[in-house]
């Protein structure tokens, strides 16, 4: 049998941090990434004795808005469980979740890939508190584990999907789909690298056209988006390889290592678990009032598809170029305050978006990328960005050199104008200057020269080149183009 013969079926948990003052059922700050270890504790997040939780509503709010946000129903009555098990994080041997009644049900996201949209159930919202960290260290030759109890009580919102996802791309999509929304509705700073944003990944493999599920795999470890692509996409070519050969899939949970692309076993899962969830009892139900439903749905703000639509019709973008702007709020948001610097009618506005969408996308993209930093870190201002656009459309600098204008402005702040002056950066539009150039540029290459007379048009692409490489890119690209092909047919074949 072929991969082609099977059926990748994938269902993704995913746990938010949500953007809280407080910790979900006492008054500790949960901001606990730059805090000490074990500063921000009580005896409520530490487990004492005898201590009463008391329900954030903020929290509970948050995940309405999400729910909401995901096409669920709100629950008008929930509760809090108590999910029991044993282990170092978990402070007081069970962990406050919800079981049988979560606060949101029956969602869904659609999903594109390539052109197929395939519609993703979201099973549940619900609200829980986070764990303990556990730190492994290897002190004096003696491993040993450290535990800060910091973490322990921040609001964890987990959305669990159904098996609806056929291929580790439909998951990285929808995983960023469920990404752009959060960061939208700002109930989370929604960071991987950071663990406010986490996913788990339940994986399984069966023959194409069957109805009966395989065994599932649970993935974990993954703090990024590649990571949880890489991760599902070996973990299915795993599955099939041990399929193939005969062997049993084994019901398990693995962790993905990163420098090693694989995963690895970690523990059984052969039994289920019986965390033996009972109703919290230091919690009463809680009542959802459908007005406060209504109240949370009408002010949602812009989410990623409106937005999309917005940008396709008021800006007169391609649907990828919106895409590409929309799926993080900071860039589109980036996008739309350039667009505010100068006051330009609709036609020019249009021609504007298209200009700014090529450089926010493509050249300050990969600036972001490659000194990973967030955009808003950026030295390019928005004022900055249409400060550079302007120079090119005035004939002042070239695209060329407007590359590495956009550079000097990123990593050091000042204005696109000021860098153009200090550099020398103005394009050369004189005809003499540039003729010379091309002149030099067609005698310095003789077997291009040969090429193009002999029909190949990449020939001139390539003598244009050398002419910009010879006035540091500054000529205007233009008068360079139709100088050298009006040198160029002015040869004769011999």
């Amino acid at each position: 049998m072929s991969e082609m013969e099977y059926e990748t079926i994938i269902g993704l948990e995913v746990h938010v941090q949500l953007r809280t003052q407080s910790k979900l059922f006492c008054a500790c700050r949960a901001d606990y990434q730059s805090a000490s270890p074990n500063s921000l504790v009580c005896p409520v997040c530490l487990g004492m004795p005898g201590v009463l939780p008391v329900i954030n509503e903020n929290a509970v709010k948050y995940t309405i808005m999400t729910g909401l946000a995901l096409n669920c129903s709100i629950s008008p009555q929930t509760k809090f469980d108590r999910k029991n098990y044993p282990y170092p994080d978990l402070m007081k041997g069970y962990q406050i979740s919800q079981f049988d009644a979560p606060i949101a049900v029956n969602g869904y996201l659609q999903v594109d890939t390539d052109g197929h949209t395939t519609k993703v159930g979201i099973t549940r919202v619900h609200l829980e508190e986070d764990v303990a960290k556990l730190q492994h260290v290897n002190g004096h030759g003696e491993p040993h584990s450290l535990v800060d109890v910091n973490r322990s009580g921040v609001p964890l919102m987990e959305i669990v999907s159904e098996p609806d996802m056929r291929s580790a791309e439909e998951a990285r999509v929808y995983l960023n789909s469920v990404h752009s929304i959060i960061q939208y509705l700002e109930v989370s700073t929604a960071k991987m690298q950071d663990g406010s944003f986490r996913c788990d990944a339940n994986v399984s493999v069966r023959p194409t056209g069957s109805s009966q599920l395989g065994s599932k795999v649970e993935v974990k470890n993954m703090n990024s988006f590649r990571a949880v692509y890489n991760a599902l996409k070996l973990e299915v070519d795993r599955q099939v390889s041990l399929v193939e050969a005969g062997e049993r899939v084994v019901q398990e949970t693995r962790g993905w290592v990163e420098g090693r692309n694989v995963t690895v076993s970690q523990r059984s899962k052969e039994h289920a678990h019986d965390y033996r969830y009972f109703p919290e009892p230091d919690l009463p139900p809680l009542g959802i009032d459908p007005a406060w439903v209504e109240e949370i749905r009408a002010v949602l703000p812009e989410l990623p598809v409106q937005r999309r639509e917005r940008f396709i019709n008021q800006y007169g973008l391609s649907s990828y170029d919106a895409n590409l702007l929309t799926a993080s709020k900071d860039t589109a948001d980036y996008f739309e305050s350039c667009l505010r610097v100068r006051q330009l009618e609709p036609q020019s506005l249009r021609e504007r978006a298209k200009s700014i969408s090529n450089w926010v996308t493509v050249e300050l993209a990969r600036l972001v990328n490659l000194r990973d930093v967030e955009i808003s870190e950026a030295g390019v201002t928005p004022e900055n960005m249409v400060e550079m656009v302007e120079l090119i459309e005035s004939g002042t600098v070239s695209t060329t050199l407007a590359k590495t204008v956009l550079e000097e402005s990123f990593d050091t702040g000042k204005a696109p104008g000021e860098i153009v002056k200090e550099r020398g950066f103005v394009q050369i539009g004189d005809s003499s200057v540039v003729e010379a150039a091309v002149e030099q540029a067609i005698g310095s290459n003789a077997q291009a020269v040969a090429d193009y007379l002999s029909g190949k048009e990449t020939a001139a692409k390539f003598l244009v080149g050398q002419v910009m490489k010879i006035t540091n890119g500054q000529a205007k690209p233009a008068l360079v183009n139709d100088l050298v092909r009006e040198k160029l047919g002015a040869i004769k074949i011999p």
